[in-house]
């Protein structure tokens, strides 16, 4: 027996084209991306009041970084069954006013632990917003154009909070105390909560069975320790003792798909990866995060370190890219009406890769702007090729299993974002290294220039210990040094995305089977209905 909930266009129009409803429900659901997207990189310029009010030790600062996101990586496999089984609305809803209530309780932390603890149980929270955003968006909009629509909206929602997050931090910080950058988002959770309920249409998986506990202490501990392993020897600059976590958490991982091939409703449906266009969308989306956040990761220190600019400057100067970015995304709709998407996305890749050799090869030498130029080209096909990848992840599985399939979605954009900042980054710091190694300037001590070869601001700390003329020389050649150590990684970013863009044409460019096609036709029957 079911009940009806809110059915979209597909069940009362042949054309399967969205109405009002639906239209005002994508507005609403671009309310959570924002408040993921900004809570993710707000806390960047408020670190040093926080520092100054509740005086944590250097590795607690570390933990309330990353703790929310380590958090959300952990639990999202998790969360995108969850919703399919007790309701995908229900799920984003409960997360929507955990997150609110959590948020005031991180705003008026009075010591470091509460904070800590705050934001981990922000992360739970926001674990169940972007699962069940992106796969309300398959029961919403049943033709193919409009859903590739709202995906870009919704693509953009997240893009431009991520940008949005530094520079808001600026202007409250002027003007209230660290607490405020937690409370901006309260006024759009509750808009959601009052809202949600009469626009978003109900879903669950009328076949879900009771979760496997084990299967989600298995997935939470091995992207745990996959993701802090990374993150923190990427950090630190150490491989040891970082392995360690990253090599427990494979172990984890490679047990949770040994339990997952022997449960019959297992908390990850691994018979999703059998199809061609959902493993190889999800390879492009981990590659092409891996290649342009480690890139734009060295670009960020670069505004810093050797440009000098202070955050909020730095913060400024990413917003053109950010900008074009969200403009490739809301193109590659379009540009699939008249294109095969597997061209649209090579394409797009083919763009990135130009466009990260140009800022490699010539940005970087001579002009900011140019960089910036390099750069911005490259996120306007990063743009369409993460969107049209993001669309295929969530569409190609049946409707039952667009919850599982939008967790694997976003856990590829963190193990991508991962991935990308430890492995290029750390090629960037050889660079650094080792042309700090070959051009010291002479008079520099041995210990001085052991510091110096840690970071430009190691550099800049021995340079004032220095007599003038030296200390200069080694400022300057430490400038030079991360220079190049950028150059690498925008070249690196580049041929990993080179690659990405023949590989996504050569696995998708043929169309998709009739059987898949049809599979996928018979389930939007089912988009809108809540079984009691």
């Amino acid at each position: 027996m079911t009940d009806r909930q809110d059915a979209p266009a597909s069940s009362t129009r042949p054309s399967g084209r969205a109405t009002w409803r639906q239209w005002l429900g994508l507005a609403i659901l671009t309310l959570p991306m924002l408040v993921l997207a900004t809570d993710l990189t707000v806390l960047f310029l408020a670190m040093p009041s926080i520092s100054a009010d509740l005086q944590p030790g250097s590795s607690q600062m570390l933990w309330t970084l990353h703790v929310y996101g380590f958090i959300i990586a952990g639990l999202l496999i998790t969360m995108g069954r969850l919703g399919d089984r007790i309701g995908r609305r229900r799920l984003l809803l409960f997360g929507a006013g955990a997150f609110a209530v959590l948020a005031v309780c991180a705003a008026y932390a009075v010591n470091i632990e509460m904070l800590i603890g705050a934001r981990a149980l922000l992360g739970i929270a926001g674990a169940t917003l972007m699962p069940s955003t992106f796969s309300l968006l398959r029961n919403m909009f049943a033709d193919d154009s409009q859903r590739r629509f709202a995906i870009a909206v919704v693509f953009s929602a997240f893009s431009a909070g991520g940008a949005i997050g530094p520079l808001l931090a600026g202007v409250l910080l002027e003007f209230f105390w660290w607490g405020s950058v937690f409370l901006v988002n309260a006024p759009a959770l509750v808009l959601l909560l009052l809202i949600g309920p009469l626009l978003l249409p109900e879903y669950r998986d009328p076949d879900a069975q009771r979760l496997d506990l084990s299967s989600v202490a298995l997935s939470l501990g091995g992207m745990l320790g996959i993701i802090y392993g990374l993150q923190e020897g990427f950090e630190h600059q150490s491989v040891w003792p970082y392995a360690v976590p990253v090599v427990f958490g494979l172990g984890l991982a490679l047990w949770f798909v040994r339990r997952q091939l022997r449960l019959a409703d297992p908390l990850l449906d691994l018979g999703l990866f059998a199809n061609r266009r959902f493993s190889a969308s999800l390879a492009a989306v981990l590659l092409t995060g891996f290649a342009m956040v480690g890139a734009f990761y060295l670009f960020t220190q670069y505004l810093q370190w050797v440009l000098e600019l202070t955050p909020l400057q730095a913060g400024l100067w990413t917003v053109p890219y950010i900008v074009i970015n969200i403009a490739g995304a809301m193109t590659a709709p379009v540009l699939v009406r008249r294109f095969r998407t597997a061209y649209v996305m090579g394409a797009g890749l083919a763009l990135a890769a130009a466009g990260l050799t140009f800022a490699a090869v010539v940005g970087a030498n001579a002009d900011l702007v140019l960089t910036l130029t390099g750069l911005s080209v490259a996120g306007l096909g990063q743009g369409a090729a993460m969107m049209l990848g993001s669309d295929l992840i969530i569409s190609t599985p049946p409707v039952a299993r667009a919850g599982s399939a939008a967790a694997m979605q976003e856990v590829s954009g963190e193990f991508g974002q991962a991935l990308g900042m430890a492995f290029i980054g750390s090629i960037g710091m050889f660079a650094y290294r080792a042309f700090l190694g070959s051009a010291m300037p002479a008079g520099v001590p041995p210990d001085a220039a052991d510091a110096a070869q840690n970071s430009v601001t190691g550099a800049s700390a021995v340079a004032e210990q220095l007599p003038a003329a030296v200390g200069a020389e080694l400022l300057a050649t430490a400038r030079e040094g991360f220079t190049q150590a950028l150059q690498t990684g925008l070249a690196v970013g580049a041929a990993i995305l080179a690659g990405v863009a023949v590989l996504v044409v050569w696995l998708l460019r043929q169309p998709a089977a009739t059987d898949d096609d049809a599979d996928s036709e018979a389930t939007l029957a089912e988009v809108g209905s809540e079984p009691a």
